[in-house]
Order: C-alpha cells, then sequence, then structure tokens
C-alpha cells in the first residue's frame, strides 16, 4: 500500500522533467527560427522608421514619414493597382484553369502520367527563362505568335509595349506557369474523393457531367480550392522577374508592381529606410489576403 503512491510520487517528479527536456529539444530550432526569420523582419521594420540609406554611415530615425511618404506616393498606388490586377487575373484565371485540366486529365486513362509532366513543366522552370522565351514569342517583329496573327490577316499586336494590355499580357505568362501546379494539387483532390459519392449521386438522378461536378465534386473539392487559391495568391503577389526580365515596369509605369518597386528603392536609389516601410505594407497586405480567404474558409466542409 505504501508503494503506490510513492510511484504516484516519481512519476509527479519526472513529468515536469519530460516538459523541460521537450522544450530543450525544440532550442536548436526556435533558434534557427529566430536568428533566419524573425532577426530580419524585425531588422526591416526597425529600419523602416529610419532615413537609413545603403551604406550610409549616418542615419536617424524619422518615424512614420516614410509610410506617410508611401500614402502619398503616385507610383506606389499606381503599383499596388498594377499588383492587384495581375493577381486578379492570374489568381481566377490559374485556379479555374488548373480545375478543368485536372478533371480532363484524371479520367484520361493511361496517358495520365504523360499530361501531368507536359503541363507540370513550365512550373519546373524558372520565370527568369520564361521571361526570356515569352518575350521574344510575343515580341511584335519576329515572335511567332504575331507570325501567326499577320498571316491571319489580322494587325500585328505590340504586347509588351501598349500600355493597355502589357499587364494581361505578363499576366497571361504567369496563369501559363502557375496552372500545371494548380492541376496536381486538384488532381489530389480528386483522387480523395469517394466513388461511392458518384453511385449515389447517379441513383439520386445526378448521373450527368455538370451534375457530378456542381454536386459532388465541387463541393468536395472545397478544401482545395481554398488552399489552392491561398498559394495562388501568395505566388502572384511575388511577380517580379517577368517585369524585370521583359517591361522593365513600363511602357509608363503601366506594369510597375510592388517587389519591382521595391527593387529599384533599394537596389537603384539605395533608399533603404523607404523600402523597407515599403516591404512591411506587402507583407501586412499578404498577411491580410491570407487572413480573409482563411477566415471565409471556416465554413467549407473537410471530409
Amino acid at each position: 500500500m505504501l508503494s503506490q503512491p510513492g510511484l504516484k510520487a516519481v512519476g509527479r517528479s519526472q513529468k515536469p522533467v519530460r516538459v523541460n527536456l521537450a522544450y530543450l529539444f525544440t532550442l536548436p530550432a526556435a533558434a534557427l527560427i529566430a536568428v533566419v526569420v524573425l532577426a530580419p523582419i524585425a531588422i526591416v521594420i526597425a529600419l523602416s522608421f529610419t532615413d537609413y540609406t545603403l551604406g550610409s554611415t549616418e542615419w536617424s530615425g524619422v518615424g512614420l514619414r516614410n509610410y506617410g511618404e508611401l500614402l502619398h506616393d503616385k507610383a506606389f498606388v499606381n503599383a499596388l493597382s498594377n499588383t492587384a490586377l495581375y493577381v486578379t487575373v492570374v489568381v481566377s484565371m490559374s485556379v479555374l484553369l488548373g480545375l478543368i485540366l485536372a478533371i480532363l486529365v484524371h479520367d484520361s486513362g493511361r496517358l495520365r502520367r504523360v499530361y501531368e509532366v507536359i503541363f507540370f513543366l513550365p512550373v519546373a522552370s524558372t520565370m527568369v527563362a520564361l521571361g526570356i522565351v515569352w518575350k521574344f514569342l510575343l515580341h511584335s517583329r519576329i515572335g511567332p505568335v504575331n507570325e501567326v496573327i499577320a498571316a491571319l490577316g489580322f494587325p500585328r499586336v505590340d504586347f509588351f509595349n501598349n500600355p493597355s494590355i502589357a499587364i494581361f499580357a505578363l499576366a497571361a505568362i504567369g496563369v501559363w506557369h502557375l496552372v500545371g501546379f494548380n492541376m496536381i494539387l486538384f488532381l489530389a483532390g480528386l483522387t480523395g474523393i469517394p466513388r461511392d459519392l458518384y453511385q449515389a449521386a447517379a441513383i439520386d438522378g445526378a448521373d450527368g457531367f455538370w451534375d457530378r461536378l456542381f454536386r459532388v465534386t465541387w463541393p468536395m473539392l472545397g478544401p482545395t480550392t481554398v488552399f489552392v487559391t491561398i498559394t495562388s495568391s501568395i505566388t502572384a503577389f511575388q511577380v517580379f522577374d517577368t517585369v524585370a526580365v521583359i517591361t522593365h515596369g513600363g511602357p509608363g509605369g503601366s506594369t510597375e508592381v510592388i517587389l519591382y518597386q521595391l527593387y529599384q528603392a533599394s537596389f537603384q536609389y539605395f533608399e533603404t529606410g523607404y523600402a523597407s516601410a515599403l516591404t512591411v505594407v506587402f507583407l501586412l497586405i499578404m498577411m491580410a489576403i491570407s487572413v480573409v480567404q482563411i477566415v471565409a474558409a471556416r465554413g467549407v466542409h473537410y471530409s
């Protein structure tokens, strides 16, 4: 009888030790996160309240002046609107086309693996290389696309030098690059849908393609759609490579996006304080979009 309380006492004394060891084992990972992730963010936030320029030995705090300049900077407002337009086109089209391709490829039988590889190839390529290729393909004079347009009797289109369509040309490249990745994610979601649901839907009269799509497939792909939308939004907001390689923000600032403006402020004008404020605003925008999408997805059914 006396041994049982003793054993309980030993168990109580060992529990804190085990908890402390658990925290001890997490220290290396926590230290790495602090050094690699948290410390740079803290430094950027601190620099956003200064007038520091790259390489300068003298700098001082300016409070919220950099953020005030952002609000009154027409270039920032233009970059923000261009980025929003780019993200809207890329996310909507890449999600829709990714879903359509996934449905078509899912029932393609033996050729499914071949189609998966073909559509995923753009994802495996770097955007700089893709930008150079598309700059040639859509060139107004020597591009194959304009050669086809001219052969059909239509006037040539200067895709990257027309302020009205340049951002849409870049968005088309973004969609082409992203749709394969979204297709793979939707394929994974389609594989997880039980076949019994389609059989039950057929018994209830929903045996047509569109009936199955809107009553079974689409609702069951709700969680996948939320994930694809969030990842596509984050990727689209980070557009930089194609702008830097193809248009350089032109013509007339019609393709200048937030990250390209940040690059110019940091490495062309060396306005590190202003660029840091721009970085903080960019991070807040991305966080806000992610939070809104996650909150909106709370009603999605996860099976």
